[in-house]
């Protein structure tokens, strides 16, 4: 395979783009991975998220061993989200492919259900920013290592979780963290996001194996989709603390409604019309959303007793304060 093609370059600067987003943010790549690919039209849907989900279990692996050695997972509930997630993972390619024989129809249904998963990953994880909003100025339960595993509503989150990534590779670090912040509020930030990225591994890998038993693999996609989003994804781990976090995390909150919109759009998606694009349309969107998420969190923080900008910030709500002790936490949540 030649590096040194347009194509390939292409791929190996979105890799490395959205690697940086992932390291900064520690969100799933392939919210991200998934459509920028597809918008750079490197090959149909299905040949993107076979790749996506292979690059995928190389990068999060990596992560998940730096979190496990240091022992923040809960392997307990880590292990009932992976027997729920990898059955599903494993089924949902070919539930979509059994619908259909023509490839063309194939790509159409993948595009669709991406563009969905990802207007419900930008809501799932709008309302994660929230949830930690609402925790805070409640009064952020003691952390507890060990929480009470409920077991079905566990299993439940895994297959859904499962089914989602099988079939479009997003949903891993987005609706899958989100479930756990509801059935297990009293779980720290680091061991809720240890254990996501062990549930991740497994479950992205049957992911990747189903789908490339069904599409095969293109290496000429996966080598510079490698290559990019490794580094990518150390040096935004490397640089985040030093990035301001809110801006990020709300825009990826706008970039992820414009991407699954436009997708639909390029899908051909009946209320948008299927002749033509709409490009107007999702530059729209982008505006409405630029100008409407800042109101609305600042809304949602007067409602809470907030003032509209200020502490707590995003990156606090993601974590840091959850790290401070009782006394701390109780004065941030009285300013």
């Amino acid at each position: 395979m030649d590096l040194f093609t347009t194509t390939a370059l292409s791929i190996l600067a979105a890799g490395f783009f959205v690697g940086i987003v992932v390291g900064l943010t520690g969100m799933g790549g392939g919210a991200l991975m998934t459509p920028a690919l597809i918008f750079l039209g490197v090959g149909d849907a299905a040949t993107v998220v076979t790749a996506d989900l292979t690059a995928a279990a190389v990068y999060k692996t990596g992560g998940a061993a730096v979190h496990a050695r240091k022992g923040s997972p809960n392997l307990t509930l880590a292990m009932w989200l992976i027997i729920g997630s990898v059955p599903m993972a494993l089924l949902g390619p070919h539930l979509v492919a059994g619908l259909t024989d023509d490839p063309d129809e194939l790509d159409y249904m993948l595009k669709m259900c991406i563009g969905f998963a990802l207007l419900l990953a930008a809501s799932t994880y709008a309302l994660r920013l929230y949830i930690n909003l609402r925790r805070i100025r409640s009064g952020v339960p003691d952390a507890d290592p060990n929480p009470r595993i409920r077991p079905i509503p566990t299993l439940l989150v895994g297959a859904l979780g499962g089914l989602l990534v099988g079939i479009t590779s997003v949903g891993s670090g987005s609706v899958i963290m989100v479930a756990l912040l509801m059935l297990y509020p009293g779980l720290s930030a680091v061991r809720l996001v240890g254990t996501d990225l062990v549930q991740a591994v497994p479950l992205v890998l049957a992911a990747a194996i189903s789908n490339i038993a069904l599409n095969g693999l293109d290496w000429d996609l996966l080598i510079p989709l490698v290559i990019g989003s490794v580094p990518g994804t150390l040096i935004g781990s490397t640089i985040a603390p030093r990035v301001p976090q809110s801006f990020i995390r709300r825009g990826i909150v706008v970039v992820l409604t414009m991407s699954g919109v436009a997708l639909l759009d390029k899908a051909g998606w009946a209320p948008l019309g299927k002749e033509e694009t709409h490009p107007m349309l999702i530059a729209l969107v982008g505006i409405a959303m630029i100008v409407l998420v800042p109101l609305v969190w600042g809304l949602l923080r007067r409602h809470e007793g907030l003032p509209m900008f200020g502490a707590p910030t995003v990156a606090e709500l993601e974590g840091e304060q959850q790290a401070r002790d009782p006394d701390q936490r109780r004065e941030a949540s009285s300013q």
